[in-house]
């Protein structure tokens, strides 16, 4: 399968290897409404670039080790961490950062991984890898407000990882990393998860992250080998940008748009990665948030 785009099409868009502060192994990215980029680093700090890639900040810290990103309709992040088995949520206004839950119903988190923001319902999903090697449930659904809720979808996935929600909202697409597969998951009138349907499968060894755009195509970053593949809103399956010496994309793990900008964060190396992906029909101002 040959790339639909070149490696130039990619570049650093902030390289943070011997900066000060460092960018240490970033996971997650996220965009927030004024085009700033968030990720996480691997001793738990939450940073800030600036919207054209000048400046680094580390916001807050977890002292953990950061995962995957997401921001509400009001603003704040929710981070997943892989040390403390929890999910924090850091208010930027404030500078306030808390412990925003550990599980519930009984029941604790084993490895919160990614969180994605469902406006319409007020609530969290959050994916739980369960453990390497080590295949269990599945989808925690939390209320956007107390933190409290329980598992959504309880059954075993391999490795839950990146998710994202379509653009109709009316379903939740997951990665299962060691199965090589996306699956969706269906959300019903009652807010309970249907049926999953594989949507993707037999992906060359490793996904990762998700990220649908503006026109409905979803996109997955692998984090071996280095590339990103694209499933097409009319069903086409492809190779979007592949870079065979990862260094450019270096395990790739989480996405995020900003418009027709494509970020990847890369827990191989020290910089997050900026794509030109062009997308056929929409055209937006370079730097328009979403």
């Amino acid at each position: 399968m040959n790339p639909v785009l070149p490696l130039e099409r990619a570049t650093v868009f902030f390289d943070g290897m011997l900066t000060e502060p460092r960018l240490r192994h970033p996971e997650g990215v996220a965009v927030d409404r004024d085009g700033n980029v968030w990720c996480g680093g691997d001793e738990g700090e939450i940073y800030r670039i600036a919207a054209d890639g000048s400046e680094l900040e580390v916001i807050a810290s977890t002292g953990g080790f950061v995962l995957g990103l997401a921001f509400d309709r009001d603003g704040r992040l929710y981070a997943c961490d892989l040390k403390h088995a929890a999910v924090f949520r850091l208010d930027p206004a404030t500078g306030e950062l808390r412990r925003f839950a550990e599980g519930g119903r009984g029941v604790r988190m084993r490895v919160p991984n990614y969180p994605v923001v469902d406006a319409r319902r007020g609530c969290l999903y959050v994916s739980d890898s369960h453990g390497f090697g080590n295949p269990g449930p599945g989808v925690w659904k939390l209320d956007l407000e107390s933190g409290e809720g329980g598992l959504w979808y309880d059954r075993t996935l391999v490795f839950g990882n990146g998710m994202a929600l379509a653009p109709d909202g009316d379903a939740l697409y997951v990665v299962e990393t060691f199965a090589r597969r996306v699956i969706r998951l269906p959300i019903g009138e009652d807010g309970a998860p249907g049926t999953a349907e594989v949507v993707v499968e037999g992906i060359e060894r490793l996904p990762d992250g998700l990220a649908f755009d503006v026109a409905g195509n979803l996109y997955m970053s692998c984090y071996e080998p280095s590339r990103i593949y694209r499933l097409s809103a009319d069903g086409r399956f492809e190779l979007l940008i592949d870079d065979p010496e990862a260094h450019t994309f270096c395990h790739p793990t989480n996405v995020a748009f900003r418009g027709t900008e494509l970020f990847t964060a890369n827990l191989g190396r020290w910089h997050i990665t900026r794509v030109a992906v062009g997308i056929e029909g929409v055209t937006l101002p370079v730097g328009s948030g979403q």
